[in-house]
């Protein structure tokens, strides 16, 4: 079991992955969502100057706002400046896109996209479908030093759900995850990734294909309960994503979310809906995974951050990433609140990182 930090991009926020890299996190993810947060590929540049050996890439690219040649371009050029440790995350965009007030791209349309990226990545030609034409297309000066794809750019799938999780097996090196951090929820992946896997005629090799997912975890005292207000303000701002999250299945497709049982989830609903249908993209994810806004701290309950984060003792942090290790899989990245982002990082490289 491997630990990553999933970073919000901000341009002058480097430190925190030079800090990552000095206590022995193995990647930095860095995420993509154009109206809250800096350009990942900038801030990646500046990440390549200033690193070494540390595993970076995106966490993960929106494919919905820039097309597969300029994906591959973009991530290629660090691959330039840090070859050999170049991975692509790539999604759908399930914030980014609705923050613009838009669905994330569509299932088949992401499939049409992986297809096309995953050739390019390789510095090979493939079929590029724009505006009703089809045109074969490849960097034609890869050999001149723009951008390097010698150094494999290995490409990780972003998927939630049966289908995008079955293309992640269809297409991808590896997929991007966000299961509940407990037992069992690796089993069901798997399920999905193979069968992904099989209808395209591919063999998935548990052994290569790389799996991460995304959380954060706090380390209790002794004695503390788990919703003080101490593990609030670790890990509140990501328990309540995931309730941006399950209001925006409410709101786009109907569905039911898993949160809708939790503490507060009829008041949320009620807070959000007073604001104008218009605008309301633009409130749902405020403070996005960095910030727990503060109208919405009543929505912070035991029952939300256990369904999201890793919350315990140290022996029990450690037992519970020895569980999903033993389920297949490979990473968790962490993604502390932003304020005491530099605690949280110092925290589980001390206490968890030399358990594992």
């Amino acid at each position: 079991m491997e630990l990553g930090v999933c970073i919000a991009s901000k341009i002058d926020d480097i430190d925190y992955v030079v800090r990552a890299e000095a206590l022995g996190y193995s990647h930095a993810w860095l995420a993509d969502s154009h109206m809250i947060w800096s350009d990942p590929y900038a801030t990646l540049a500046l990440v390549a100057d200033r690193t070494s050996t540390i595993r970076i890439g995106t966490g993960v690219s929106v494919a919905a706002t820039r097309p597969a040649p300029v994906t591959a371009s973009s991530i290629a050029t660090i691959n330039a400046m840090a070859p050999g440790r170049t991975f692509l995350g790539i999604g759908t965009g399930n914030t980014a896109m609705r923050i613009m007030g838009h669905k994330p791209m569509p299932i088949a349309e992401f499939d049409e996209y992986l297809t096309v990226l995953a050739p390019l990545l390789r510095g090979e030609e493939a079929d590029f479908r724009w505006r009703g034409r089809t045109s074969p297309i490849r960097h034609i000066m890869a050999d001149k030093g723009f951008v390097n794809f010698e150094a494999p750019i290995p490409m990780y799938v972003s998927g939630f759900g049966p289908r995008s999780l079955a293309l992640a097996g269809r297409h991808g090196d590896g997929a991007v995850l966000s299961v509940p951090p407990r037992a069992g929820g690796m089993l069901r992946v798997w399920g999905m990734l193979e069968a992904g896997a099989a209808e395209a005629g591919r063999d998935l090799d548990r052994n290569s294909f790389f799996t991460c997912s995304l959380t954060t975890i706090v380390i209790l005292e002794p004695g503390e309960p788990r919703d003080s207000d101490r593990v609030k303000r670790l890990c509140g701002a990501f328990a309540m994503a995931s309730m941006h999250y399950s209001y925006d299945q409410v709101r786009n497709y109907n569905k039911k979310p898993a949160a809708a049982g939790m503490p507060g989830w009829d008041d949320y609903v009620a807070k959000m809906e007073l604001i104008p249908d218009d605008v309301r993209h633009q409130y749902v994810h405020a403070g996005h995974n960095c910030w727990v806004m503060p109208d919405e701290e009543r929505f912070i309950s035991a029952e939300l951050m256990d369904a999201t984060c890793i919350i315990g003792s140290a022996e029990e942090v450690i037992d519970r990433l020895g569980v999903l290790g033993d389920e297949g899989l490979d990473q968790v990245m962490i993604l502390p609140p932003f304020d005491p982002r530099f605690e949280v990082l110092e925290a589980v490289a001390e206490e968890i990182l030399p358990h594992l």
